[in-house]
């Protein structure tokens, strides 16, 4: 039964995914990649908030498996941020690697532990 509700997640995470990054890029005329940026954020702040609700007894194992195994793990990208990262070193232009690794890497850690902090007030 587990490994359904990871693919019920995936199901939506995989393309919430995809829609996201092309409406949020198709927004943005530069080569840093916005939407792979911005799901892997949204990800890493439902992720926290979903830690946080587990740890409270808010959510169940089986909500942790649909949302975070499925949903964020299709919805989020490490392998689509490394190849853009990537891309953008071997393209020239260096200064958006840099900014995309070290921002993804930042911005995704104070979403995670924002989405805590959020779980904690409400469930506490």
């Amino acid at each position: 039964m587990n490994w359904l509700l990871v693919i019920a997640g995936a199901m939506v995470g995989a393309p919430l995914r995809y829609l996201t990054d092309r409406a949020v890029q198709a927004r943005h005329d530069t080569v840093f990649p916005w939407g792979t940026f911005t799901v892997n954020v949204a990800g890493s702040l439902i992720l926290g908030l979903l830690t946080g609700a587990v740890a409270a007894g808010a959510a169940s194992s089986q909500v942790q498996l649909l949302v975070g195994t499925g949903l964020c793990g299709a919805l989020s990208t490490y392998s689509t941020f490394s190849y853009e990262t990537l891309r953008l070193a071997e393209g020239g232009a260096r200064l958006f690697a840099a900014a995309n690794a070290v921002g993804s890497v930042v911005a995704g850690l104070a979403a995670a532990f924002a989405g805590a902090a959020v779980a904690r007030a409400v469930w506490g």
